[in-house]
C-alpha cells in the first residue's frame, strides 16, 4: 500500500516536459524542498552513460533503471532500489523508459554527518540489522522492506508543504537513513560510514581533488595504510584496483563535462590530465571514441534525459 502512495505522490508533483520534441526526449526533475530528495520521471530510453554516483539511494516506482560498474549490470525497478554509500564511477541509462511505460522514482542523498552518526550510534546501541543483500561492490540493490517503504512515503507527504518540511523534514530523512542502515543493504552502508570506513574516506579525498595530482601513496597515506593494504582493500570495496578507480572518476567525470558543453581541453584539465594526447589516448580507450568525436555526439545534453539523472545522484553533500 505504501509503494502504491508513493507512486501517487510521485506522479502528483511531476509533470510532463517536452525537453525535445524533435529528438522525442522528455524528462522532468524537480527539488521536493527537502534537502538532496528530487523527483523524476523519464519517457525516453536513454543507453548508459558515464556518471560519477555521489552517496545515494534510488527508488524506482515505474520502470526500470540500469547502471554499469566495471563492466557488471545492475538493473533495478519496483522492487529493489539502488543503494550507492561511496563516489563510483559508473554507467548509468534508462533502458525501456517510454511515454507508455514511464520511469518514475526519487532520488535520496545521503547525508555522510547523518548517516556516520547514525551508523556509529547503531553499533555502540548493538542494534542487530537485517540480513544483508548478497555481496556486491560499490553498488547494492535492496529490497522494498516494510521500514523503507513507510518511511519514504512519510517523508514524501512532506512535498508542498514549507512549514512541514521546515519542522519535521530532518527528523524524516533520519528516520529513513535508519531504515537503510537496518536493512538489506545495511551492511554495505555500515562499511561505508561507520567505524573503519577506509575506503570511503580515501574516496572521498579524490573525488573533492579530481584536479590535482593525486597519486595512490597519497590516497594510501589519507588513511594510514600501505600501498598494498590499500589495493586489497578497494579491490574488496569496488572491485576495482585503485589506479582502475582513479582513472574511471577522472575519465567519467569529464566526459560528463564534456557532454555537458566544456570544451575537452579545459575538461582534461578539470579531472587533472596536464597532457591533452594521454587524456585522448585514455579517453579512447575507455569509451571507443575520441573526446571530439564524444563531443560532437553527446552535444545538446539539455535534451538528454540521463544527463540530467546522472546530474542529479552526481551532487556532493
Amino acid at each position: 500500500m505504501s509503494k502504491h502512495q508513493i507512486k501517487q505522490l510521485i506522479q502528483n508533483n511531476l509533470s510532463f516536459n517536452n525537453v525535445n520534441s524533435d529528438e522525442n526526449y522528455s524528462q522532468e526533475l524537480i527539488e521536493t524542498g527537502i534537502k538532496g530528495v528530487q523527483l523524476f520521471k523519464v519517457t525516453h530510453a536513454m543507453r548508459c552513460a558515464p556518471a560519477v554516483y555521489e552517496p545515494c539511494i534510488v527508488a524506482i516506482v515505474s520502470g526500470a533503471k540500469e547502471a554499469i560498474l566495471d563492466g557488471k549490470h545492475f538493473i533495478y525497478d519496483e522492487n529493489n532500489y539502488m543503494c550507492c554509500p561511496m563516489s563510483m564511477p559508473v554507467e548509468a541509462g534508462t533502458p525501456t523508459a517510454s511515454p507508455d511505460n514511464p520511469l518514475l522514482g526519487v532520488i535520496v542523498s545521503l547525508d555522510t554527518k547523518v548517516m556516520t552518526e547514525l551508523s556509529i550510534t547503531m553499533a555502540a546501541e548493538g542494534v542487530k540489522k537485517h540480513a544483508p543483500a548478497p555481496k556486491t561492490q560499490g553498488l547494492t540493490l535492496a529490497a522494498w522492506d516494510d521500514s523503507f517503504s513507510d518511511s519514504l512515503l512519510r517523508l514524501l507527504q512532506l512535498v508542498g508543504n514549507p512549514v512541514d518540511i521546515a519542522v519535521l523534514g530532518e527528523g524524516r530523512l533520519r528516520e529513513l537513513y535508519f531504515a537503510i542502515l537496518n536493512g538489506q543493504a545495511g551492511s554495505s552502508v555500515h562499511q561505508a560510514f561507520g567505524v573503519g570506513n577506509d575506503i570511503a574516506r580515501s574516496i572521498d579525498y579524490l573525488a573533492s581533488r579530481l584536479d590535482e595530482t593525486i597519486t595512490i601513496d597519497d590516497m594510501a597515506a589519507k588513511i594510514g595504510v600501505s600501498r598494498a593494504v590499500l589495493h586489497r582493500k578497494f579491490k574488496d570495496a569496488t572491485s576495482m584496483s585503485p589506479i582502475q578507480f582513479v582513472k574511471s572518476m577522472r575519465l567519467n567525470t569529464a566526459a560528463m563535462k564534456i557532454a555537458a558543453g566544456m570544451n575537452v581541453s579545459s575538461a582534461a584539465m578539470s579531472v587533472g590530465y596536464v597532457s591533452s594526447s594521454q587524456f585522448s589516448r585514455e579517453f579512447k580507450r575507455m569509451y571507443g571514441q575520441s573526446p571530439k568525436q564524444w563531443s560532437q555526439a553527446k552535444g545538446h545534453s539539455k535534451a538528454r534525459v540521463e544527463q540530467a539523472i546522472n546530474q542529479a545522484t552526481s551532487l556532493r553533500n
